[in-house]
């Protein structure tokens, strides 16, 4: 199998595979009070990157280079990373944590270069943007002073983001179940 067919495979099949993950999660995570609390606060960083990126993020229209875009190229899914590694923190169970990791990996990285070569043909500015902003781990100053843009509630929602919080306020709620 290629990369790009294995790429398209797992864009296919991250969702239905990210809940079956979930149920398993639900099942096995143990989660104590203060792990509970550390987990949910990294989670919910990664919810708030994922959501200032969405309100920056006009689909196919235009090469997002403002707002979070500025410090890495993909800063969605480091959001999810980090909700992956809160609630996995939060869990508290470490072949849990080793399995969320495992997903981010094998679906999120072919996924982001399948992306990127789609922005090539899209955006030829793209390959300059790439070589200056990292692709996932964020720098700590923005690309260029022209990368600054204003958040856009339009965007958020026509990204459909909120589910994003609604999937973290799920979580929330089973580890608080699970507590008690």
């Amino acid at each position: 199998m290629t990369w790009k067919r294995y790429a398209e495979l797992v864009a296919r099949a991250r969702v239905s595979c990210g809940f079956l993950l979930l149920a398993v999660y639900a099942i096995f995570a143990r989660p104590a009070p203060g792990r509970f609390v550390a987990g949910a606060l990294i989670a919910l960083a990664g919810i708030v990157l994922r959501a200032c990126a969405a309100g920056h993020l006009e689909k196919n229209i235009r090469l997002a280079t403002t707002g979070p875009y500025a410090y890495t190229r993909h800063p969605i899914y480091l959001g999810s990373a980090l909700v992956a590694l809160g609630f996995a923190l939060a869990g508290g169970v470490w072949w849990l944590a080793l399995a969320l990791a495992a997903f981010l990996a094998a679906f999120y990285l072919p996924v982001a270069a399948e992306e990127e070569a789609h922005l090539v043909t899209l955006f030829p500015e793209f390959r300059e943007y790439a070589a200056t902003v990292p692709r996932f781990i964020p720098r700590m100053r923005r690309a260029s002073r022209a990368a600054r843009g204003c958040f856009r509630w339009r965007l958020y929602w026509q990204n459909q983001e909120y589910n994003a919080l609604l999937g973290y306020l799920f979580g929330l709620a089973l580890l608080v179940w699970k507590l008690h």
